[in-house]
């Protein structure tokens, strides 16, 4: 009999900027969903590939898998909102923020505009400059 492999949860996340940073550890998913892979999107790897090979932008916003299904950005920010638990008080205003679809993208924009304030404020690029080049994403 084949062994089961448990589903694959993960997030890829602008790892120079410290709001997208300090998120994913305060966020506390592994008390819900077990083990959850957190990616460093600057690091590159297979996890960055298949968000970028989906179409997705980074800098937009960052992106989970769970359920072999990719959530981005306000969509992301929802998900992993429904999936906190209460248990801290970060969780609790994430809840309270983000449980609402609407909210989400309503908000969504105003946390992304102030990464890239920040990003630029310590003289870090955004992802999008640390991508491969132009000639090499046209095929």
């Amino acid at each position: 009999m084949a062994e089961q492999t448990e589903a694959e949860t993960w997030i890829v996340y602008d790892g120079q900027c410290p709001f997208c940073s300090r998120y994913v550890q305060l966020v506390r998913l592994r008390e819900t969903l077990g083990k959850v892979e957190l990616v460093d999107a600057r690091k590159g790897g297979p996890r960055v590939e298949e968000v970028r090979k989906a179409g997705l932008d980074l800098d937009e916003g960052m992106v989970l898998k769970l359920d072999g299904q990719l959530y981005h950005g306000a969509e992301c920010i929802h998900r992993l909102a429904l999936l906190s638990t209460g248990s801290s008080w970060f969780n609790r205003i994430n809840a309270a923020m983000f449980r609402s679809r609407p909210a989400s993208r309503l908000l969504y924009p105003v946390l992304r505009t102030g990464r890239n304030a920040v990003l630029r404020m310590l003289g870090r690029s955004k992802l999008e400059l640390r991508q491969s080049p132009p000639s090499a994403r046209a095929s």
